[in-house]
């Protein structure tokens, strides 16, 4: 669960406060009289930080096999691919906050106040199924919720892509209207 929550907190804060710091010293003006295109614009701004998550999760994977003997019992190529479908709704929702954030100190907060309910409904403190109805629903439109079951099913049970494809695809849909969504609205506030 460490490596989820590790991704999920340095994602959405590096994604945010970089958009922020682009706002607040004026160069997100001067990258918009550039002939980039928004979508251009938006890579520029995310990628940087997936390479990061990336980088995150090789460490603490590698850290969890190595010092704390915890064995990767499924498809390991499984984790880098299940990681990157992890990052579309949890980039997205990082380059939401900047559009509702006009300061640095302001996107920490809105982050903060995502991320700790985030954990909380997620299943890595308190068991879903022990939480209250309304609760539970809520923890559908949560990505931690299914990347969580896709390590615990990779390290511990040894599942593959045919016992974990509906929290993948769970995270890909919520990942592309999440992405979508916080495109669409870092362009209006781009233009």
């Amino acid at each position: 669960g460490v490596i989820a929550t590790v991704i999920m907190l340095t994602s959405l804060l590096l994604t945010s406060m970089a958009v922020v710091r682009e706002r607040e010293i004026g160069t997100m003006e001067q990258l918009m009289v550039t002939p980039l295109k928004p979508l251009e614009l938006i890579l520029g701004k995310t990628i940087p930080f997936a390479v990061i998550a990336f980088f995150d999760m090789a460490l603490i994977t590698t850290i969890g096999v190595l010092k704390f003997d915890i064995p990767i019992r499924g498809p390991i190529l499984l984790l880098p691919v299940s990681t990157a479908i992890y990052l579309l709704p949890v980039l997205g929702i990082g380059l939401f906050v900047p559009t509702i954030a006009r300061t640095q100190q302001q996107a920490m907060m809105a982050t903060f106040l995502f991320f700790m309910p985030a954990i909380l409904l997620s299943g890595f403190v308190f068991p879903i199924e022990n939480m209250p109805l309304i609760f539970q629903y809520v923890t559908y439109i949560n990505p931690l919720r299914y990347f969580l079951v896709i390590i615990r099913g990779l390290f511990l049970k040894g599942n593959g892509v045919a016992v974990l494809w509906p929290n993948m695809l769970s995270l890909l849909v919520l990942g592309l209207v999440v992405l979508t969504l916080s495109s669409l609205r870092f362009r209006k506030r781009l233009e």
